[in-house]
């Protein structure tokens, strides 16, 4: 009993005093009070009792069902405005996101000034191949995935690859002639997209060559068009789905758009370059192309030790063909037997010029003056048994040789090629077609 009453006690300590007096107040006005009051004036006070309480009771329930409509009214207007926080704070991050993005495409397309002038500084199409591709991949791809260049082979239209960027420097890019999707951007001259290669079923990707080691995801491909004309195509790939989008295709064809006027440039300036060091009727070299790599052969002679030996061709009679035939008829002659000297001496990494008129000069590296002495009877022999066809007639050609070596006859280039046309006059004084050594 007297711990019931401590344990009493402390349960009065810890309740405040002004929450006990006020529950205590409560019980006296509420309870006390009225029983009171009805018991001492009313005949009936368990009547009057139950009229004040159920009154009472009426009123809590009006006051309660009040503040509970509040309540919920305030509830739906807290969630409501949750949800509008919610959609604020969502569109808010979408507009971060945009934001990001659109400082990105803006700083992409204030670099494209900086673009023109480096792919337009580049005058080789192996350079300009260099900078597009370096381009697309670091301002693109963040040096991220792969990135190939194909170069368009104009006889066959079959693509050629030039140039790749890898960020696994071990990867290895079997595909030289492009692949399925490579072929569609060929065949339909438009750039293309892919998010997600397993969810797109405009390939069937069985075609796909099993033993190339890469694994590609998600890619983005454009065509180089110039004109009516298609130069090349520039892909970049990676392996994760999604990794590109629209906006990285359409950049990667502003880059594309600007490269092919810079590779049509630089294909013409290629163009110039073959055209100046090779003979238009021949496709031989010209004679100051000639004279140069005879002094650097001549310069490696000397370094190494090694003799070389030179050839001067004249053909016998050349006159008579453009007398009888026409200077077509003659032209034709020189472009067969030059077509013949590439056949003839491709295995011996012989350097070939048109010298001059129907003259032509040829450097036989490393070969002594017996070796070039019986390649020349051997060449010689061979023209002797072409026949042309000059205006429907069966016309024999023949050639005097002058042969002369570097080392054993001279250690001059310009008197090495004195010495050869001395052994050619030579072979012609002794009834042309034949071969002399200096």
């Amino acid at each position: 009993m007297w711990e019931q009453s401590k344990k009493a006690l402390k349960i009065l300590n810890n309740i405040p005093l002004r929450k006990l007096f006020a529950f205590l107040l409560f019980l006296l006005l509420y309870f006390f009070l009225p029983a009171y009051l009805s018991f001492k004036t009313n005949p009936r006070p368990f009547l009057l009792l139950s009229t004040f309480y159920l009154l009472n009771l009426a009123i809590v329930s009006v006051v309660f069902s009040k503040n509970r409509r509040k309540s919920n009214k305030s509830r739906r207007r807290i969630d409501l405005l949750q949800e509008q926080i919610n959609l604020a704070a969502h569109q808010n991050s979408v507009d971060l996101k945009n934001q990001q993005g659109f400082k990105e495409r803006l700083s992409r397309y204030s670099s494209l000034r900086k673009i023109i002038e480096e792919i337009n500084a580049s005058l080789t199409v192996e350079d300009i191949a260099e900078q597009i591709s370096s381009l697309a991949f670091s301002l693109i791809a963040d040096n991220k995935g792969t990135c190939v260049f194909y170069l368009v082979n104009s006889p066959n239209n079959t693509l050629s690859l030039i140039k790749t960027k890898k960020e696994d420097k071990r990867l290895i890019v079997k595909s030289k002639e492009g692949d399925i999707f490579d072929n569609w951007v060929l065949r339909h001259s438009s750039p293309l997209i892919i998010e997600d290669i397993r969810k797109d079923f405009r390939f069937d990707l069985e075609k796909l060559k099993s033993e190339e080691e890469r694994k590609v995801s998600c890619l983005i491909s454009a065509p180089l068009v110039s004109g009516n004309k298609f130069l090349g195509i520039l892909r970049l790939e990676h392996p994760q789905p999604h990794f590109y989008s629209q906006d990285d295709l359409r950049f990667l064809m502003t880059i594309s758009d600007i490269g092919a006027v810079a590779l049509e440039n630089g294909q013409l300036y290629q163009n110039m370059q073959e055209l100046a060091i090779h003979d238009g009727l021949t496709l031989l070299f010209t004679k100051g192309h000639f004279m140069e790599l005879l002094k650097l052969e001549c310069k490696r002679s000397i370094r190494h030790k090694e003799p070389f030996s030179l050839l001067l061709i004249d053909i016998d009679f050349f006159k008579k063909y453009n007398d009888k035939f026409g200077h077509v008829a003659g032209d034709l002659v020189l472009k067969s037997l030059g077509n013949h000297f590439i056949d003839f001496l491709k295995e011996n990494q012989a350097v070939i010029s048109r010298f001059g008129g129907e003259e032509f000069c040829v450097i036989l590296p490393q070969t002594s003056k017996k070796e070039a002495f019986e390649m020349a009877q051997s060449l010689r022999s061979s023209i002797e048994g072409l026949k042309l066809l000059l205006r429907r007639q069966q016309t024999p050609v023949t050639v005097s040789i002058g042969v002369s070596t570097f080392l054993d006859d001279t250690s001059d280039e310009t008197e090495l090629i004195m010495k050869a046309d001395k052994a050619m006059y030579a072979a012609k004084k002794s009834g042309r077609n034949a071969v002399a050594c200096a």
